[in-house]
């Protein structure tokens, strides 16, 4: 019974972790035409790495227990420049900074991140439905 709960909190935890991932992706592809930050500059696209989560059990040794998220960073990639000398952020040369987010590369980040969020809710139904067919052994 203890590796059911713990099966289903370490797919819970990647559940919670891939939303997060989900959330970092809509922001990106909201702002990738923001030209103008409250920082003054374009928007800076934003990355999620996740870290394992281990818990010590009795004998001393680690397990395995989950998933966190453990960053957001912003990603170091140029900004993508644009000639429009009639857009009101064009600099002198008459190019527009954009921000650093691909568009189609987000989509494809979000797809990944919907699939492990899908496989992680399966994973609980699974374990959910075999735990409900060895409750009905003894019927």
């Amino acid at each position: 019974m203890d590796s059911l709960f713990r099966t289903i909190n370490v797919a819970s935890s990647g559940m919670t972790a891939e939303r997060f991932r989900l959330d970092v992706i809509s922001q990106n592809l909201s702002n990738a035409d923001t030209t103008k930050t409250e920082n003054g500059g374009p928007y800076v696209r934003k990355g999620v790495t996740f870290q394992e989560v281990l818990n010590n059990t009795l004998s001393g040794t680690s397990q395995f227990s989950g998933v966190k998220v453990n960053e957001i960073f912003e990603d170091d990639a140029p900004f993508r420049l644009e000639y429009d000398p009639s857009h009101p952020e064009a600099n002198e040369e008459g190019y527009v900074e954009y921000p650093n987010v691909n568009v189609l590369n987000e989509m494809i980040d979000m797809i990944t991140a919907q699939r492990a969020y899908d496989l992680n809710a399966s994973v609980i139904s699974t374990a959910k439905n075999m735990y409900n067919s060895a409750l009905n052994i003894g019927k």
